[in-house]
C-alpha cells in the first residue's frame, strides 16, 4: 500500500481529498505554506513474505483491466465446462418429479463426534442446534442423555465429546491418512435467480462419491504443513498438507484454473480467492461468514463455497485495483536487515509496517497462499516471537534491530522513518522503541490512529500498546552528529541535542477547536529522549532529571501549556493559541512512581491542571488513575508528595520552583540510594523494588561506569519488571553491551 500512495501522489483529487490545496503549477499547499509538488514517487517496496511481496507486485505494476477480465472470463468459461457439474443438485428433491436443476452456491458441512458414555457417533449440525438456529455449548447425547460440549466448562458438568476420524485413501498422497470426520448437511443453490436452502439428499451423497472416485488430472500443491504456533487445529483435524484444505471438488477447479492461467495477475486471482474456497470459511447462522482471521481454525461447520462462482465474484474486486499507473516501483522480495552499502544515505523516506511480536504467525498463516506461487518465507530471517522457531522477546528485538540498522544506513541524514505498530504488550512495545533507538533514530512522535474515525490521536507512551500506533522517528543531521561527536557527555551537547529536536518535532495542531497537547514536547519525555541518546552511545549523562527541567527557564526555551518550545515555536504556538477554543488535557496512567510524580505535576501545575491542591482533593482522582504494577514498590501518596512537592499555607501542595525542584530531589536521591545500596548488599531474586531506586542506582552505576554491577542486580529483578519499564531495560541492554567490551583491567580499577 506504500507503493499504492506513491502512485496517488500523482493525483490531483486524492491529494485534494486529505484537504490540501494545488496551484496551476502543481505545488501543494497545508493551508499558505507551500509544502510539496504533485508528483508520482518512486517506491521500493520489500519484504521477507513471498505472499506479500506477490499482493504488492499486483497492485502496483501496470495491468489493462479490460484485456484482463476478458482473458479471465475466457479461462473460468473453460474451467466451468469441466468442473461445472460438480456444483449441481435436484430443486426442490431429487425424488420430486417436477424436479430441476439448480446451482450450489454453497454446501454446508459438519463435525462428527462421539459421546464418551455410551459410544453414541453424532452430527454437531443435528445436535448442537436449538429451534433459533443459535450453536449450543452444551447438548444431550441424542442416546442416553448425557449432557456434552466441545469445550464443557467446569460449572457446566458436561462431558467432552470425541471427535470421529476416518481412514481414507489419498490419491494425490498415494497414501492412507486419518481425517477428522466432516459430512454435507445443508445446500444452499439457486434456480434461476432466486436463491434455496435444503438438505442433502441421496443424488448430492452420490455426486459427492462420484467426485472421490474421480482423479484430478492437473497438479496441484501438497507440500507437508511444517509444525509451527499456529498449526495444531489443521493438525489435530488429519490436515497435513496443503491439498487437505480443500474439499475433492474445489480443488479439481483450483487445478483446473491452475493449469490454464499465464499470468501473475490471474495467479493473483487464485490466490485472492483461495481462502473463501477452503476449510477455513466457516457457516455462520446470524449471517455472512468468514474465517477466523489469524488463525488456520478449521471450523465445526465449514462453508464449502462454489470455487468458479467465488472466482467470479472475486474479478469484480481485483479488475478495480487495476487502475492505470506509472511503473515507479521496485519490488523486491527479502529480509530487510539486508545491506545494500550502495544505497547507503539515499532514501528519501522509509515507511515500515513490522510483525507485531507474537501478534501473527506470518510464514504459518501465508502458508496456504505460497504453496501455489511455489515460493516459501525464509523464516530464519522472521522477526517474530514463536516458540516452534525458538524466538523470544530478544531474538525479536535483535532482529528488529538489525532491520533499523540497516534503514538507518538507507535513509538521508535529517530525513524520517514512520513505523506503524500495534501490540497488546508493553514489552513488546518497549522492545522497537529500544531497537529504534539502538540504530540511532529519535522517536519525536507517537500517534494513535483511530481505524473507526480515520482519525490521529496524539497520545503518551503509557497504556499505548492497545492502540495502533504511528511512530515517527528521525536521523540525526550529519552536522549534528559532528557537532555531537565533539560535545558528547557534556551539558552543552545535551542542549544542543535538545534544540534539534524541539526544531524537528511537528508543532501541536487543532482538533476540533481546541489544541491538542503533543506529549513529546513535555519536560519529562523530552529528559527520556536525551537520556536514551546519550545511553545507546555509551555515554555519561550529563544533567540530572531536576538540572535538566531547570534548564528550561532559562532563555533559550519557553513554556507553554506544560510543553517545551523553542523562541521561534512560541511565537507560532501563541498566534495558535488565540484562534483556540482551549486546550486539550494530556491523559496518564499512573503505573509506578515516575508516571506518579508526572501525574501530579500535571494536576499541580495551573496551565495543565486545577494549580495547588490539598492532600483531600488529589486523593479520589489519584486512585482513579492508578495502575499499579504488582511489583512495583509504589510509596504512598503522601510520602510522593513530600518528596517532590512543597506546600503552602493552606496546605496545599504545589509545583516548586526549579531552583526548589533541585534541593528536593538531592534529598530524594540520597533516600533512594540508599534503598539501592540495600538491594546490592541483599541476595536472590528481588519480587518487589522501588523503581525509581533502581533507576537513581543504574544512573549512579552508568556514570562511573560500573557496567557489571547493572547486570548483576538486573538479573535479580523480575525479567517482565524489566521488559515493561523502558527506562531501566535501556541501561540494562547498554550496560550488558559495555560490560562486555570493557577491559578486565578497567572492570578491577
Amino acid at each position: 500500500m506504500t507503493g499504492v500512495a506513491a502512485q496517488l501522489c500523482g493525483d490531483k483529487k486524492e491529494v485534494e481529498s486529505l484537504g490540501y490545496h494545488i496551484d496551476e503549477e502543481g505545488v501543494i499547499y497545508d493551508g499558505d505554506q507551500a509544502i510539496s509538488r504533485l508528483g508520482v514517487r518512486k517506491s521500493i517496496l520489500n519484504d521477507l513474505s513471498p505472499a506479500a511481496t506477490f499482493i504488492a507486485y499486483n497492485y502496483n505494476a501496470p495491468v489493462d483491466a479490460r484485456v484482463f477480465k476478458k482473458e479471465v472470463r475466457r479461462i473460468l468459461g473453460e474451467v466451468e465446462e469441466e468442473c461445472g457439474w460438480m456444483y449441481e443438485t435436484w430443486h426442490p428433491h431429487c425424488d420430486d418429479p417436477n424436479r430441476v436443476k439448480g446451482k450450489i452456491n454453497y454446501t454446508v458441512w459438519s463435525d462428527v463426534f462421539r459421546c464418551p458414555h455410551c459410544g453414541k457417533d453424532m452430527t454437531f449440525w443435528n445436535v448442537a442446534l436449538d429451534k433459533k438456529k443459535k450453536v449450543l455449548r452444551n447438548w444431550n447425547c441424542p442416546a442416553c442423555n448425557t449432557l456434552l460440549s466441545k469445550r464443557p466448562s467446569k460449572e457446566s458438568g458436561a462431558l467432552k465429546v470425541e471427535r470421529v476420524v476416518e481412514t481414507v485413501f489419498d490419491q494425490a498422497l498415494g497414501d492412507i491418512i486419518n481425517l477428522a470426520q466432516q459430512v454435507p448437511v445443508m445446500i444452499n443453490y439457486s434456480v434461476g435467480k432466486k436463491r434455496f436452502e435444503k438438505l442433502v439428499d441421496s443424488h448430492d451423497l452420490l455426486l459427492l462419491q462420484k467426485i472421490d472416485e474421480s482423479e484430478i488430472v492437473y497438479s496441484f500443491p501438497t507440500d507437508k504443513i511444517q509444525k509451527g504456533d499456529k498449526t495444531s487445529d489443521p493438525f489435530n483435524s488429519g490436515i497435513k498438507t496443503i491439498n487437505l484444505f480443500f474439499t475433492k471438488r474445489n480443488l479439481s477447479t483450483l487445478a483446473s484454473y491452475y493449469e490454464k492461467i499465464t499470468q501473475l495477475a490471474q495467479l493473483f486471482l487464485l490466490t485472492g480467492s483461495i481462502i473463501n474456497i477452503s476449510k477455513l470459511y466457516r457457516y455462520r447462522f446470524s449471517g455472512k461468514g468468514g474465517n477466523v482471521s489469524g488463525t488456520l481454525y478449521i471450523p465445526s461447520t465449514p462453508q464449502e463455497n462454489n470455487a468458479i462462482a467465488t472466482i467470479k465474484r472475486k474479478l469484480k474486486d481485483i479488475s478495480k485495483i487495476f487502475f492505470e499507473k506509472e511503473n515507479k516501483s521496485i519490488i523486491t522480495c527479502s529480509s530487510s536487515n539486508e545491506t545494500y552499502s550502495s544505497h547507503a544515505n539515499n532514501y528519501d523516506y522509509v515507511f515500515v509496517d513490522p510483525p507485531f511480536g507474537a501478534n501473527l504467525m506470518y510464514s504459518e498463516l501465508n502458508f496456504i497462499w505460497e504453496a501455489w506461487l511455489k515460493l516459501l518465507t525464509n523464516k530464519c530471517s522472521e522477526a517474530i516471537i514463536n516458540n516452534s522457531q525458538k524466538k523470544e522477546l530478544d531474538e525479536y528485538q535483535e532482529l528488529m534491530r538489525g532491520c533499523f540498522d540497516n534503514f538507518y544506513r538507507l535513509i538521508k541524514p535529517g530525513h524520517w522513518m514512520t513505523v506503524e505498530f500495534h501490540n497488546s504488550q508493553n514489552s513488546v512495545w518497549n522492545s522497537i522503541q529500544e531497537a529504534l533507538m539502538q540504530a540511532g533514530f529519535v522517536v519525536a512522535d507517537v500517534r494513535a490512529l483511530d481505524k473507526q474515525q480515520g482519525s490521529f490521536n496524539q497520545i503518551n507512551a503509557t497504556g499505548a500498546v492497545k492502540q495502533d500506533l504511528i511512530i515517527s522517528s528521525y536521523k540525526p543531521t550529519v552536522e549534528f552528529e559532528k557537532k555531537f561527536s565533539l560535545e558528547g557527555g557534556s551539558i552543552q551537547g545535551a542542549w544542543d541535542f535538545i534544540l534539534q529536536h524541539l526544531q524537528l518535532l511537528p508543532m501541536p495542531t487543532k482538533i476540533g477547536g481546541r489544541i491538542e497537547i503533543q506529549s513529546e514536547r513535555t519536560p519529562y519525555l523530552l529528559y527520556d529522549r536525551m537520556l536514551a541518546f546519550h545511553l545507546v552511545r555509551g555515554l555519561t549523562i550529563p544533567l540530572s532529571a531536576s538540572e535538566f527541567y531547570q534548564g528550561f527557564s532559562k532563555g533559550s526555551f519557553l513554556m507553554r501549556e506544560g510543553m517545551v518550545f523553542t523562541i521561534p515555536q512560541a511565537a507560532a504556538y501563541d498566534r495558535l493559541r488565540l484562534s483556540a477554543e482551549g486546550v486539550q488535557q494530556l491523559s496518564l496512567f499512573v503505573t509506578d512512581e515516575a508516571s506518579a510524580v508526572q501525574w501530579l505535576r500535571s494536576q499541580l501545575a495551573p496551565e495543565t491542571g486545577d494549580g495547588p491542591q490539598t492532600y483531600a482533593e488529589l486523593q479520589p482522582n489519584f486512585l482513579k488513575q492508578l495502575h499499579q504494577e504488582r511489583y512495583e514498590d509504589l510509596p504512598e501518596l503522601q510520602t510522593i508528595l513530600k518528596q517532590n512537592f512543597l506546600q503552602d499555607e493552606e496546605e496545599r501542595w504545589f509545583v516548586p520552583d526549579p531552583s526548589h525542584q533541585v534541593d528536593l530531589d538531592a534529598i530524594k536521591e540520597k533516600a533512594l540510594l540508599h534503598e539501592y545500596n540495600e538491594l546490592l548488599r541483599g541476595k536472590g531474586k528481588i519480587k518487589v523494588f522501588r523503581s525509581e531506586a533502581i533507576g537513581a542506582g543504574f544512573s549512579k552505576a552508568w556514570a562511573e561506569h560500573n557496567y557489571d554491577q547493572i547486570v548483576t542486580l538486573a538479573d535479580r529483578l523480575p525479567r517482565q519488571a524489566l521488559e515493561e519499564d523502558p527506562k531501566l531495560k535501556l541501561y540494562v541492554d547498554n550496560a550488558r553491551i559495555r560490560a562486555s567490551k570493557q577491559p578486565k583491567q578497567e572492570k578491577l580499577l
